[in-house]
């Protein structure tokens, strides 16, 4: 079944916010975190439960909670520093919040937006909807 008009007409003007929003194209366009990042987590986390174990076998709490407060903060480390961008020397295109006129979307939206109709195509062919 077919979209109406107005299903159509929402769905085009949630696109064209999602398009608009720079920090969510930020977080889509962000690559994956940095080699040091992830073995420095891994090591860190290690290293801190090492320390909390050491602490419960000799019955030290305080041993124990910094133990369990280093893997926390390695983690959170590793979680919230900064990503490689996807894109090398790749800027922001947003332009300012309360700029008017029709924004492009990003490209990784449109191969989304493409894969969701394809799939929704295929549902359609099968008689799933």
């Amino acid at each position: 079944m077919p979209l109406s008009e107005y299903e159509q007409r929402v769905l085009e003007q949630l696109e064209q916010d999602l398009g608009q929003d720079a920090s969510l194209h930020r977080a889509m366009n962000r690559g994956p975190r940095t080699p040091v990042r992830v073995i420095g987590a891994a090591v860190g986390v290690l290293v801190g439960l090492g320390i909390v174990l050491v602490g419960v076998m000799t019955q030290v709490a305080l041993l124990g909670i910094a133990g369990f407060i280093l893997m926390a903060g390695v983690a959170l480390w590793a979680l919230l520093g900064p990503r490689k961008s996807a894109e090398p020397g790749a800027k922001a295109t947003a332009g300012p919040a309360g700029a008017k006129g029709k924004a492009a979307p990003p490209k990784a939206s449109k191969d989304f937006m493409q894969r969701m109709e394809e799939r929704f195509d295929r549902r359609r062919e099968q008689g799933e909807l």
